[in-house]
């Protein structure tokens, strides 16, 4: 158990950072200071007393990411409740069935996620409030929390007159309360709740602080939804830990408003997935590097060192000008660019987590990074072993213990036997290798790794790494049918359009693609035939294809 406390964290950076911004609304303009924000957190907590709501009792979230999204987290977990954050994308029905999972009392909800809510089906809450304004859309039982509300700047002044840095007061919330209930959204499909304690977010934070991920007045522009640990740990719950400033964008929106955003906002941190970085490349700057010209250009000497860092001077641009950091988690990096990326020396940070240790296990600085590794264990908060009789050359299933690793399951107690030992070492279900220094390599998933017929493991991420790389693929998914490795591609149309080709010739290319992936992998590992997907795949927050919906 750490000795430092998130809550005590938050009310020690919210007093002295009180004057400067905390949250902004990207596109409402709409900002909060740290003192604002403070004061809106008490009336929150008023109004929770006024509902008696109790410490412990459970509170849902559900909307696009914004101000008030933030302040009901904060205000929820500094209550001594337990947040439970609910994806908006969810269908209605798995939003009753957290909903009533979690025995959630009370719901945060944004206006189109309230559209969703059938109240006669979510018997155990009694109070709705918005994201919009946090008024009450419904009270179950009479308008006592209507009225009251809706007279709160009265109640409020009545109470703290003028509200202040010494106002800023949260009760006592021990290191081994749970405060997060987290149903996570996996590529098997099968939902849980990740039961997260005080000290599993304080050892995310405090190892954070630590690498100098976050500073004092650091700008962060968010765009990862915040209902997932990854977005919400290092975008939100870390940044507010420290005195950052947060933009909110509401969600991933299009590749052109996200660097007009960029450039606007000037972050010195940005947090996404691999993908994003890799659909920048694969546009705007590979295209360029494979002309004919350029290829002979970037073989001669000092001339290709001026053109790689002419192209990381334009990336740095395209991301504001201010970059100090880009963290990449959530799903592995694609290797060419991942090289490429080194060859310029742009400061990328890859970690490795789930959401059972909210979520960090690994991670390390871009200077020390180690070519297609997700980081080092967290030294001092995590340790790790793989379970293989030589843990450095052959794979075998990750297992980790410490700090950051959940308390178990919400009220799934087969499912918490399955994941976690008597040794407290969680079973983390994915298939990978360590150096002695703690470094990790990720090979897939062990539900997904696929037995050949003469015994050996086939990885299928590690095929569609390869195959992704290849011309006119932007994703693939591997799969095994008849006893064959068949691979699925959605198409890069875009590049496919500025080539001249016709769609007819999209098969031609992947057929030609075929031949040249089976050249790149093991004899075990070849596949047998590429099929065109006219969409792309459905995926998980994290951007992880969804491979359940495919394996038929």
């Amino acid at each position: 158990m750490l000795e430092q406390n998130l809550i005590r964290m938050y009310e020690a950076a919210f007093r002295e950072n009180r004057d400067l911004p905390a949250l902004t609304d990207y596109f409402k303009k709409e900002r909060f200071t740290y003192l604002e924000m403070a004061a809106e957190i008490a009336k929150l907590h008023m109004m929770m007393a006024e509902c008696k709501i109790r410490p412990g009792d459970k509170i849902a979230l559900i909307g696009r990411n914004n101000p008030r999204w933030c302040i009901a987290y904060i205000a929820t977990i500094t209550y001594g409740a337990v947040t439970v954050p609910i994806l908006q994308d969810f269908n209605a029905n798995d939003i009753h069935h957290i909903i009533n999972h979690s025995e959630s009392k009370m719901l945060f909800c944004g206006d189109a996620s309230w559209d969703k809510i059938e109240t006669d089906r979510v018997s155990n809450v009694n109070w709705v409030f918005s994201l919009t304004d946090f008024r009450c859309l419904f009270e179950r039982r009479d308008t006592a929390i209507t009225k009251y509300q809706k007279d709160i700047g009265k109640h409020f002044k009545k109470r703290y007159r003028k509200f202040g840095k010494d106002d800023i007061k949260y009760r006592e919330v021990p290191n081994d309360a749970l405060i997060l209930i987290n149903y996570t959204s996996g590529t098997t499909g099968f939902t849980k709740g990740v039961m997260l304690t005080v000290n599993n977010l304080t050892g995310n934070v405090v190892f954070c602080i630590s690498q100098n991920v976050r500073l004092r007045g650091v700008n962060v522009l968010s765009f990862l939804p915040l209902a997932h640990t990854y977005g919400c740990m290092v975008d939100l719950v870390l940044t507010l830990a420290v005195g950052g400033h947060i933009t909110l964008l509401g969600a991933i929106p299009a590749p052109k408003i996200l660097i007009e955003a960029m450039q606007a906002v000037k972050p010195e941190v940005i947090c996404c997935v691999p993908l994003i970085m890799e659909k920048i490349c694969r546009k705007q700057v590979f295209p360029a590097l494979n002309k004919p010209v350029m290829k002979v250009v970037l073989k001669l000497p000092v001339i290709d060192e001026a053109i790689y860092m002419a192209i990381r001077k334009k990336l740095f641009d395209t991301f504001g000008g201010n970059l100090k950091q880009f963290i990449m988690g959530g799903a592995a990096i694609n290797s060419e660019v991942e090289e490429f990326l080194l060859r310029i020396r742009f400061p990328f940070c890859v970690g490795y987590g789930m959401t059972e240790c909210g979520p960090l296990i690994s991670f390390e600085q871009s200077d020390r990074h180690k070519p297609t590794s997700c980081g080092k264990i967290l030294h001092g908060f995590m340790e790790a072993r793989i379970d293989s009789p030589d843990p450095q050359n052959t794979p075998g299933e990750i297992h980790v213990r410490g700090e950051n690793v959940m308390s178990g399951y919400f009220k799934n107690k087969t499912a918490t036997d399955e994941a976690l030992d008597a040794e407290g070492w969680l079973h983390t279900g994915d298939i990978g290798t360590m150096d002695p220094d703690g470094t990790l390599y990720i090979r897939g998933r062990s539900k997904t790794m696929i037995l050949g017929s003469s015994g050996q493991n086939i990885y299928p991420e590690e095929i569609e790494a390869k195959l992704n790389n290849l011309y006119c693929v932007n994703e693939s998914l591997v799969l095994e049918r008849d006893g064959k490795l068949v691979a699925l591609v959605y198409p890069d149309y875009d590049q496919a359009d500025a080539d001249g080709k016709r769609g007819s010739e999209l098969q031609g290319i992947m057929d030609e693609n075929l031949r040249e992936l089976n050249t790149l992998v093991a004899p075990y590992e070849k596949v047998s035939s590429i099929s065109l997907y006219p969409n792309e795949f459905e995926k998980t927050p994290k951007k992880s294809i969804k491979r359940y919906l495919y394996n038929v």
